[in-house]
């Protein structure tokens, strides 16, 4: 009953806003004189819609090239300091006209110190208030960490909580309204501050997007580097990229037809129980092939390992990842962020190297130095649910850089914790991606609007049964394919075109 009646309340006050008259905006550039707490106000302009060069400040910038914006808008730029140490930076885009009365801020990736200026872009050309800050840092690393336990407090979360309450200000100040409702979308770093919001700051969001969720973020930094630490001993174990290939080609002749169709895409790599021992190589070919340490390699980035400490399960990568593999294992990006993460936060020494890592010891000494400030693993939910919250969660299969079992992991711990699938259901759906790679690309189909799911979901109560993803070659779309909530999967019907959506149905495999 209690759902029932925040849902009703929420309806009511929905129609109240939408029903009331928008007051026109005030002065952008007078929004320079605006005095909040902590916060410094160090731009307010108007930009006309066309081509917009970013420009100082910040200094640091994502996507700084020149962008196309389809309206015009009112540009602010703060410096918030919740703490002594904190320096965070952060913009906020309104609509000169037709404003949604709704925000949306976007996520970050890795230790991105920069502002998401292309998101914003999309956010801002739906009609969105948008915003977006640097997490506290500049630049795309954990430098900033060394010796400055409230720079990595920030990046963990206080700056994005702290834009969150400021970017509302900004807003009530220049329409004289705050917005109706507020969503967050982010994918793999910005798909961790997704899940820390929720979990942390549940009324800050009407509605999250959750995409490729670096939740465990200590678990994959010491995935990452333990297989580079295994690979410096062990040269010979190293993976070429005709290696990854041969291996795909195996792992996709031996499990892609177990779905129904072959199409060169796992649907459910759980299922596959592939054995690279399948390519050993034999003295008497000279066919491609893998050494007995090469094996050894494949079989480790599959491995699953344990906290001795939580006994938590930090995944592997999954079959069908096996083109986004480097000579490293893990991509380029997850091995920077590890060892990153273990220099600079866990042993705070710019000189520590991979070769004095120790999985069982060092996993331990990482989730003790974050103490929850950047992992995102907490399972209780149920605050942003009573709020009447929504949550969508998404996740490539294929993916080589964040573990897909990451997302289902934590998917099934937090639906137990809430008392079941039929009670999360109605307010947290996990889509996993058959073939789609990071946060997008790979072989499946990749491209899809979580943004529109969400909105039918949090503003018509319409929740998300099937979304439809599509892949494209050189610009023509030429598969489509629902996506299903977990732990559904999309089921070929036996007639039709396999590469039309409309030949699926979503069911439990």
């Amino acid at each position: 009953m209690r759902h029932v009646t925040a849902l009703v309340c929420a309806l009511l006050l929905a129609a109240w806003a939408a029903a009331r008259p928008l007051a026109a905006p005030q002065s952008c550039t007078g929004l320079a004189s605006l005095a909040l707490p902590n916060v410094q106000i160090t731009l307010a302009q108007n930009v006309d819609a066309g081509a917009f060069t970013p420009a100082s400040p910040p200094p640091a910038q994502q996507g700084a090239a020149s962008l196309t914006i389809a309206r015009a808008f009112c540009r602010v730029a703060a410096v918030l300091r919740p703490s002594i140490d904190s320096e965070i930076r952060i913009e906020v885009w309104m609509p000169s006209t037709n404003w949604n009365q709704k925000l949306q801020a976007v996520g970050n990736g890795a230790f991105n110190g920069t502002i998401a200026y292309p998101a914003m872009v999309a956010a801002l050309g739906r009609g969105y208030a948008t915003a977006s800050t640097d997490t506290g840092h500049v630049g795309n690393g954990a430098s900033f960490a060394l010796g400055h336990r409230e720079k990595v407090v920030d990046f963990g979360w206080r700056a994005v909580h702290e834009m969150t309450v400021v970017a509302k200000q900004i807003i009530s100040a220049y329409y004289e309204a705050g917005p109706r409702l507020s969503y967050w979308n982010g994918c793999s770093a910005g798909g961790r501050q997704a899940m820390k919001e929720a979990q942390r700051f549940p009324t800050d969001y009407d509605g999250i997007i959750a995409g490729a969720p670096g939740l465990d973020w200590t678990g994959r930094a010491a995935q990452s580097v333990h297989l580079a630490s295994h690979l410096q001993r062990n040269e010979a174990g190293r993976l070429s990229p005709a290696h990854t290939q041969l291996v795909h080609r195996a792992v996709l002749a031996a499990c892609d037809a177990r779905d129904g169709v072959t199409d060169g895409v796992l649907a459910d790599p759980k299922r596959c129980a592939f054995d690279p021992g399948v390519l050993a190589c034999k003295a008497s070919e000279s066919a491609p092939c893998l050494t007995p340490a090469q094996m050894d390699t494949v079989r480790l980035i599959y491995s699953a390992q344990m906290s001795p400490k939580t006994q938590r399960r930090i995944a592997g990568l999954f079959p069908g990842s096996e083109p986004g593999w480097t000579d490293m294992g893990w991509t380029a990006s997850a091995r920077a962020t590890g060892l990153d993460q273990f220099r600079f936060i866990v042993f705070q020494d710019p000189a520590w190297t991979i070769d004095r890592f120790s999985f069982a010891t060092d996993i331990v000494r990482a989730d003790d130095a974050d103490d929850g400030t950047i992992n995102a693993l907490d399972t209780n939910l149920q605050p942003f649910i009573d709020r009447g919250g929504k949550l969508i969660q998404y996740h490539g299969w294929s993916d080589p850089q964040i573990s897909p079992g990451n997302s289902v992991e934590y998917y099934e711990r937090t639906v137990e914790a809430l008392g079941g699938a039929s009670k999360a259901d109605r307010f947290y759906r996990l889509f996993m991606a058959p073939g789609m790679g990071h946060c997008g690309g790979g072989n499946g189909p990749n491209t899809f609007d979580m943004v529109t799911a969400l909105e039918q979901w949090v503003e018509h109560g319409q929740a998300p049964d099937r979304i439809i993803a599509s892949r494209s070659t050189r610009g023509v779309v030429d598969r489509t394919r629902p996506l299903c909530p977990f732990p559904q999967g999309a089921v070929y019907t036996g007639s039709g075109s396999s590469d039309d959506a409309t030949n699926f149905v979503c069911k439990m495999q």
